[in-house]
């Protein structure tokens, strides 16, 4: 129950991260409830790497970046905790030892392994496990939900469960794909 006597409905967070050439990497964090309204919304000023941090991290940059320093803040900066976080980005998965919510990869949807991937979103197939995402490949437990599929670190083994156990509860009113689009539209109007 919340303040004024309403139970509350559980809610679930969307993390991702764009990149703009001139600005560096910007992150959004988007929480909703089970109706997929907006509880919060959280995004960073831009974060860009110096030309030595780009040599020094080299392969590990983005993972660092995107994960570890924007994703590990905005996931700490909610005061809605929520049953578990989605990304649409691998580097974002880095987060994860930092912080105590499963954090799912979202990995494809049921009618693009049918049609092949569209091109305008980040999702990808993962029919085949060559396909997987670089790092995450041979390190992610994948789940089925709702006509999602998903990843999980297998360093976070318990992930799984929770993932298969919230998820259901979202996905009859939440398109998992969709909120990313909204974060990056309310991170370009952010830098307006």
């Amino acid at each position: 129950m919340n303040a004024s006597g309403q139970k509350s409905l559980p809610a679930i967070g969307f993390l991702t991260v764009t990149r703009d050439d001139e600005h560096g990497f910007f992150g959004g964090y988007l929480i909703l409830n089970a109706l997929g309204r907006p509880l919060e919304f959280h995004c960073t000023a831009p974060v860009r790497p110096n030309r030595a941090q780009e040599i020094l991290y080299g392969p590990t940059l983005e993972p660092y970046l995107c994960g570890e320093r924007i994703g590990q803040t905005l996931l700490s900066k909610s005061k809605v905790l929520p049953a578990l976080a989605v990304t649409d980005l691998e580097s974002v998965l880095a987060a994860r030892p930092f912080v105590s919510l499963p954090l799912a990869l979202l990995l494809a949807r049921e009618e693009e392994l049918d049609s092949g991937p569209d091109t305008s979103m980040t999702v990808r197939r993962v029919d085949d496990p060559e396909q997987l995402p670089t790092m995450a490949r041979g390190r992610l437990q994948r789940l089925d939900v709702g006509g999602f599929t998903v990843g999980v670190s297998q360093d976070k083994p318990q992930d799984l469960q929770q993932v298969a156990d919230q998820c259901p509860q979202f996905i009859e009113t939440i398109d998992l794909s969709e909120p990313f689009e909204r974060i990056r539209e309310a991170i370009g109007e952010a830098r307006k």
